[in-house]
């Protein structure tokens, strides 16, 4: 079975050979300037997380610290459905959801966008976890995780046709740093992975270790 880290390799190599190379440029100099920057740095291992209440796709309420209370929480922040890489993520994790499930966890994916959009990638994929919208990024601006696209990506991914605005129902081109957390029933987190690199994630099924470690 091919992993998502082959997946996103594999992608990354065609990437770098269809793409204009100053759109390349570009992009890999927003990321190393967020890596330099003191934006999205997440919170960490040992912090409590802080609860939520956001809508799922189905528009249904979700609450973080009432889910803790059947068991942890696997917790994943990402950009949207327009990125391929959170698409391949997702797929990766519903390959293991039955696991996930086994160990008496829950996976709640988070993005800035609209319920609609949320419903629409859940269907795309089959999705048998909560995806939950938060607009705004209220939440993940509580976790630390919010940057600001700057002007010249913006510019960019407005020329290739990537409207982020109507994705996320607002006009302010702020984003999640993709990051990972286990959440133990406490409300404590007991493992993060994020980087400001949004093609750099773990391995789902290493989360699922990390799950069984803690359980």
């Amino acid at each position: 079975m091919t992993t998502m880290t082959q997946e996103i390799n594999e992608y990354i190599e065609k990437f770098k050979a269809n793409k204009p190379k100053e759109v390349q440029v570009k992009m890999q100099h927003a990321i190393e300037e967020l890596e330099a920057s003191n934006e999205g740095k997440g919170l960490r291992t040992g912090e409590q997380a802080p609860n939520f209440n956001l809508p799922n796709a189905a528009g249904e309420t979700v609450e973080l610290y009432e889910q803790l209370k059947k068991g942890p929480v696997v917790l994943t922040f990402y950009r949207g459905n327009w990125c391929p890489y959170c698409n391949m993520e997702l797929r990766a994790y519903q390959q293991i959801i039955g696991e996930i499930h086994d160990q008496g966890a829950e996976l709640i994916a988070i993005s800035p966008q609209t319920p609609d959009q949320s419903m629409s990638i859940q269907e795309k994929h089959d999705l048998e976890y909560l995806v939950v919208s938060d607009e705004g990024n209220n939440v993940a601006n509580q976790f630390n995780l919010v940057y600001q696209l700057p002007e010249y990506l913006v510019e960019l991914y407005k020329a290739i046709g990537l409207d982020v605005a109507k994705h996320n129902g607002d006009d302010t081109w702020t984003l999640p740093v993709s990051a990972t957390y286990i959440i133990q029933t406490d409300g404590t987190i007991a493992y993060e992975y994020t980087k400001s690199d949004y093609k750099d994630r773990v391995e789902p099924s290493d989360v699922l270790q990390e799950l069984k470690k803690i359980n």
